[in-house]
């Protein structure tokens, strides 16, 4: 397991490696926002922005999603993965937001996850990026580096993951740390084709060390 200073390090280099990390979800409000993190489970953010950039200029308001068909909006949206679900989990999250919200995304994790369709990760993204409130959410590529660097058990769950990281990362960072990792797993260290014969972490890295000892990997 990487040590406390072992981390700083790795937090370090990603900061160089990627100073101007930020979600790539294209949005204008915390609305979009919550929209497009939905959108985004199990499917790229390129695609998702794809279908935003239409999207968002059809609906602007929880009311825009309730006055058409659900047949419609899963139509709109119908190049996404899941989007039959999806599509009735919006108009269910957008009935919920007039009814007890006033048309406003909530500002607290506990009630962002009475959201349909929003989980604790949807949840932290928006807590984050809208509103600037310190928060860290995991993804596959945040779960994925953090376990192969060896910050996390193999065995750990998603929670597990996110208490580890907030644990050992000062909670000012906690949002840059989270792009940063996912600019990290999603540009260097990917799920297929690891870059390890380049990657300065690799010293530190677990997964890195057993793939150099196996000969995968062959230092530049």
């Amino acid at each position: 397991m990487l040590t406390k200073k072992q981390w700083e390090h790795c937090l370090e280099i990603m900061d160089e490696m990627f100073p101007d990390a930020h979600c790539e979800l294209v949005h204008d409000n915390p609305f979009e926002l919550t929209i497009a993190t939905l959108l985004s489970a199990q499917c790229t953010d390129v695609l998702v922005n794809k279908v935003t950039k239409t999207l968002f200029q059809k609906y602007k308001t929880p009311e825009d999603y309730l006055a058409v068909p659900l047949e419609e909006l899963q139509n709109d949206i119908r190049s996404i993965g899941l989007y039959r679900n999806k599509a009735k989990n919006i108009q269910s999250l957008c009935q919920k937001l007039l009814t007890e919200y006033n048309g406003e995304i909530p500002q607290s994790r506990e009630q962002l996850v009475t959201l349909p369709g929003v989980g604790r990760k949807t949840a932290n993204v928006v807590l984050s990026v809208a509103f600037n409130i310190p928060a860290l959410a995991v993804d596959t590529h945040v779960e994925r580096v953090s376990k192969r660097l060896g910050l996390c058990r193999l065995k750990d769950t998603v929670l597990e993951v996110e208490e580890t990281i907030m644990k050992k990362t000062p909670k000012e960072n906690w949002s840059k740390t989270h792009h940063q990792i996912i600019f990290f797993g999603r540009y260097h260290c990917k799920a297929q084709n690891p870059q390890c014969h380049i990657c300065p972490l690799l010293d530190d890295c677990r997964e890195g060390q057993k793939r150099l000892k196996k000969g995968l990997v062959k230092q530049s």
